[in-house]
């Protein structure tokens, strides 16, 4: 009878979590926004499958490197989730507001990669000043989430990796993975949710454009 009760409220958990990633999938872009900035994971994993795609294309324009272009969604979405009570809608569309973290992340990337370049090779050896700890920054923090989601279950740090990575919508995730949708969003929905609990654990802070 335990056991029975155990599987009964395991099932009754999915489909609670599907029913809300059901409604977040109807909710304007404005309003899905409003729903990140209290703290709603299936409003982000909505997010995700709209403008995941879009968000690597625009970055991998701007930089030309397929790495580069994750580590910038990877970044931007990350600033979303921190920033989006700052978000108005009544200045700016949802869409131009996602897209604009990752653009202006792009564009520091961009940046950072072209003083590498123009540095010389003489150069020493223990670098000095704003754009070295922007760097040491940048790895610090790279390195936090790289943990956090190697804490994850295997099949949530997949799901959230191929969306941030690969720029797949869940619904390209569901027929690449061979599982339904419904199970999708909610990997991403628990994934989310425990990434930003071990976030909040290792004090990982995102700066806002």
């Amino acid at each position: 009878m335990a056991e029975l009760s155990l599987e009964f409220g395991a099932v009754s958990r999915t489909v609670e979590r599907e029913t809300v990633t059901s409604q977040a999938a109807q909710l304007s872009d404005e309003a899905l926004l409003e729903a990140v900035a209290r703290s709603d994971e299936a409003a982000l994993a909505e997010l995700y499958d709209r403008f995941g795609r879009i968000a690597y294309g625009l970055a991998l324009r701007v930089l030309r490197d397929s790495a580069l272009a994750e580590d910038a969604v990877q970044d931007a979405f990350l600033n979303v989730w921190r920033s989006a009570e700052r978000f108005e809608a009544g200045r700016a569309k949802a869409s131009t507001w996602v897209l604009t973290f990752v653009h202006r992340r792009a564009v520091d990337l961009v940046r950072r990669e072209e003083r590498r370049r123009t540095e010389p090779e003489e150069a020493a050896p223990e670098p000095a000043g704003p754009g070295a700890d922007e760097d040491v920054e940048r790895r610090s923090k790279r390195e936090i989430v790289q943990d956090a989601l190697r804490r994850l279950p295997p099949e949530q740090r997949e799901a959230i990796e191929l969306a941030y990575y690969g720029g797949y919508t869940q619904s390209e995730l569901a027929e690449r993975l061979g599982e339904p949708l419904g199970t999708i969003k909610s990997r991403m929905f628990t994934g989310l949710q425990r990434l930003r609990a071990l976030l909040d654990e290792a004090g990982f802070e995102a700066a806002a454009p």
